[in-house]
């Protein structure tokens, strides 16, 4: 069965507080959601004008996602009134929600993922059983379903990658035209480990782990094999583990407590440091974050795998900016934020509890959400270059489950609808 890895695709959010992320087939799907949690002094704070945009209908079950100037509402299906699932696209202007189109989907499945890519809106998510994934791409201007296929999708560029598995447990990892869903490129990846890396497009690398010890990479605009190599990490029954990570292939010895980066160009051994325990390790800023498995995090230099300093006590890095990295402290009762330095590990401020709602692209500031008392939702924007959360606004009767894009927030209210706010 493929495990697949993301190596580098980071959220900027997450849902929960920090239990350590899964490697394997979870990982990719934290692309989804990525949480944080933390309290913050809230002492002398008074929050700015409300600056709700509308309120959109929706449900206790539906998924709101923003992308640019518009929100888009999944909404599931109604069996008593005999409404399959939809979709819905409003466009956002001033103050006030305007409909675009309503269109009707395919399948009773729920929408995790959704971005725009040349005229096309992709929506994946799991199907209506939950045994897998589906992808489906719609055209922006009029909703219109212009392909539907099983499987799960990441951006590439201009095209998507859909990783697929049929009922008899083959699995393949395809390149598509997204206009189309025509196949590009296919490669067959039932007997390996699938990892991904990424770059500011999307997926630049697709690196293939078979079973037995042959290591492939490809280049994923064109599915040409950049570079192969029997790679033996390690043998039966302590095999070594394998993550992609900051441009680098990196193996986690198990039996050794070593871990050994290689270049993804040629595949050959940059490093091999002695670290005990790593759980798996990911790209944190300019640095490599290597987790261990009960708690702590190394931050190394990936380009010679030396430690710039180790806490036996910080979570996951979740976001980074400005030389700084915002991590999750766990403690007995809850997960706190903190800013710490990107190469010292010097904490620079002391966040308290939020969670990090999940933002589309890089645009707009880094938001934290926290619940309030009377059902009310504290809103802050996370400032790691001043060490502050400062606190944007309350909404009453919101339970939370927000999105940014842009300028905008959306975020699910007591009574199922939608509420829209500007970040400007």
């Amino acid at each position: 069965m493929t495990v697949i890895d993301l190596g580098e695709i980071r959220d900027d959010a997450a849902s929960d507080p920090p239990a350590r992320p899964p490697r394997a087939v979870g990982r990719p799907y934290r692309f989804v959601a990525v949480l944080l949690a933390a309290l913050v002094t809230l002492a002398g704070a008074a929050p700015a004008p409300r600056r709700v945009a509308a309120t959109l209908p929706g449900g206790p079950t539906a998924v709101a996602f923003v992308i640019d100037d518009r929100v888009y509402v999944v909404e599931p299906p109604d069996p008593e009134r005999g409404v399959g699932r939809r979709l819905i696209a409003y466009r956002v202007t001033a103050d006030r929600a305007r409909t675009v189109w309503r269109t009707p989907l395919p399948g009773d499945g729920v929408g995790e993922l959704a971005w725009a890519v040349d005229g096309r809106l992709l929506l994946a998510g799991r199907t209506d059983n939950d045994a897998g994934w589906e992808t489906m791409a719609l055209d922006v201007a009029t909703g219109r379903l212009a392909w539907h296929q099983p499987g799960v999708a990441f951006p590439t560029g201009d095209v998507v990658l859909l990783h697929t598995r049929d009922g008899d447990g083959a699995e393949e990892t395809r390149r598509l035209d997204v206009r189309t869903g025509e196949t590009l490129w296919s490669v067959p990846t039932t007997s390996a480990m699938l990892h991904l890396s990424l770059g500011p497009a999307g997926v630049e690398r697709v690196v293939l782990v078979h079973d037995s010890g042959r290591t492939e990479v490809l280049d994923a605009a064109s599915g040409v094999r950049v570079t192969a190599r029997d790679l033996r990490f390690g043998e039966p029954p302590s095999p070594g583990r394998t993550v992609v990570a900051a441009g680098l292939l990196l193996v986690i010895g198990t039996a050794d407590d070593t871990v050994t980066g290689y270049d993804l160009d040629r595949l050959e051994p940059r490093w091999t440091v002695s670290l005990p325990l790593v759980d798996f390790a990911e790209s944190c800023g300019r640095s490599l974050c290597a987790y261990r498995q009960a708690s702590g995090v190394w931050v190394l230099d990936p380009a010679t795998g030396t430690t710039r300093w180790a806490d036996s006590r910080s979570g996951q890095a979740l976001a980074a900016a400005d030389g700084r990295l915002l991590v999750a402290q766990p403690t007995a009762t809850e997960s706190r934020l903190a800013v710490v330095e990107e190469t010292t590990g010097r904490v620079a401020a002391e966040l308290g509890t939020w969670q990090v709602v999940p933002r589309a692209g890089r645009d707009g500031p880094m938001l934290g959400v926290r619940p309030d008392v009377d059902g009310r939702l504290i809103i802050a924007e996370l400032d790691l270059a001043a060490g502050h959360a400062w606190v944007r606004d309350v909404l009453p009767g919101v339970v939370g489950d927000c999105r940014a894009g842009g300028a905008l927030l959306v975020c699910h209210r007591t009574d199922g609808s939608f509420v829209l706010r500007w970040n400007r």
